[in-house]
């Protein structure tokens, strides 16, 4: 699969991850806030920072009963009606233009998820360079073809889809136009467990799909984004507040800054690790070579004395023959005399 260029960044397994800092609504309806988060993430080192871009209107009705409302008790959101909980969380769309500066400003990419296709008119006014599509909209064929003709980049999150769906998400995305896709896994639950995460689907579905996989991880802490890199994720995003305690829509599964700074460093260090195969030893390992056990005389020898387990032992440093020779030279006499602590070479034997 190729490279995904992005305004100076290069998604590719040659880089190390793409981190998106998530501020969905935990912006708490401050613009003074969102523009905090803004700076927050950029000094953490994300790449990237991601809003939401809908109204109330364009995501339900107002209604307040029955299946539009949160009665689910393991809910975040129960007790609320799904028009009030957008109402809540959307991020006015006059606000995103200085946000957007404000990442340009510090060199981050800012985007945002579209979640109709009058969110895509407004995005593509403001000239974002890349698109991101949510995981309750992944099935949502209209919208997906509307975002891809753009041409434009696109990162959609898997979550709760089947290989059917996203097999019909991916071919529509390609057919409409977008010949650069990267798709997330994701657990829809929030927060998500490690458990549920299954990561282990991140390289199947690199193989099934042939694009840049990645993680849209709802847990708690980076663990799971760590492991995540060791299995080949480029992309990771994490949802991203000042601090939970301020509470917000989204404030119990995001990270706080020293976290996402960690997010950042813990990444790249799983993606520097990973390498490529190697044996023997490296030019850093080369020195420490002389470290390693071999054979050495350990008491005084004159010429014509028979080498032994009691003069001749595998110790450090590493300048000796190797142990692999010892019952080579058992019973082998030394040809000259050999003072204690010499190591053990073809030279000094008879």
């Amino acid at each position: 699969m190729s490279d995904i260029k992005i305004n100076g960044y290069t998604i590719s397994k040659q880089n190390e991850p793409f981190i998106i800092a998530e501020m969905s609504g935990n912006h708490n309806q401050s613009l003074e806030r969102a523009i905090q988060i803004v700076e927050a993430a950029a000094k953490a080192g994300a790449h990237a920072l991601k809003l939401q871009t809908y109204t109330a209107d364009t995501m339900t009705l107002n209604i307040d009963t029955g299946e539009f409302f949160i009665d689910d008790p393991n809910s975040l959101w129960k007790g609320t009606s799904l028009y009030s909980l957008y109402l809540q969380a959307y991020t006015p769309w006059e606000w995103h233009k200085p946000i957007f500066d404000r990442c340009k400003e510090l060199g981050m990419i800012g985007f945002s998820t579209p979640f109709d296709e009058s969110a895509v008119d407004f995005l593509e006014e403001l000239e974002v360079p890349l698109y991101k599509i949510a995981s309750f909209e992944n099935t949502d064929l209209p919208l997906i073809r509307k975002v891809a003709a753009t041409g434009k980049p696109m990162i959609i999150s898997t979550g709760m889809a089947s290989v059917a769906e996203l097999d019909d998400t991916v071919r529509t995305a390609r057919e409409a136009g977008c010949k650069d896709i990267v798709l997330l896994k994701c657990t829809s639950t929030y927060p998500a467990t490690p458990e549920n995460s299954n990561l282990a689907t991140i390289p199947h579905m690199k193989e099934l799909f042939q694009c840049h996989v990645g993680l849209s991880d709802h847990t708690m802490g980076v663990g799971a984004s760590v492991a995540s890199v060791a299995l080949g994720a480029t992309v990771i995003e994490k949802h991203f507040t000042l601090r939970r305690a301020d509470g917000g829509v989204d404030s119990q599964f995001s990270l706080e800054p020293e976290e996402l700074h960690s997010l950042v460093v813990e990444t790249k260090r799983a993606w520097q690790g990973i390498g490529n195969v190697n044996y023997g030893a490296l030019d850093g390992e080369k020195a420490s070579l002389k470290y390693r056990r071999s054979l050495y005389v350990v008491e005084e020898l004159k010429a014509g004395d028979v080498l032994s387990n009691q003069n001749v032992r595998t110790i450090r440093p590493g300048y000796g023959l190797a142990p692999k020779y010892y019952d080579q030279i058992m019973g082998r006499k030394v040809k000259v005399d050999v003072p204690k602590g010499t190591p053990v070479s073809w030279d000094i034997l008879g």
